[in-house]
């Protein structure tokens, strides 16, 4: 079982990383960009026998407490 989480900054939180990469993309010629943000991508692989709610609940708990910032940041959670 591999674990999926992607984190990116709150819509109300200022993202300059995002706004670096919005400019630069304007300057290089692409358009049509509105908005960008930049957030952290990560993989977790799980035992396979491991139940899949316990695991769930378990990486929930672990961004919520440690990967992510609750405050400054949301996370989505996919477990495959």
């Amino acid at each position: 079982m591999k674990a999926k989480i992607i984190i990116t900054p709150k819509k109300a939180v200022l993202d300059p990383q995002g706004k670096t990469v919005k400019n630069a993309l304007a300057h290089l010629g692409y358009t049509g960009v509105s908005d960008v943000h930049v957030g952290k991508y990560i993989e977790i692989d799980l035992d396979p026998a491991a139940d899949r709610e316990t695991a769930r609940q378990t990486l929930a708990d672990a961004c919520h407490k440690f990967l992510s910032n609750p405050i400054i940041e949301d996370y989505r959670l996919e477990l495959e």
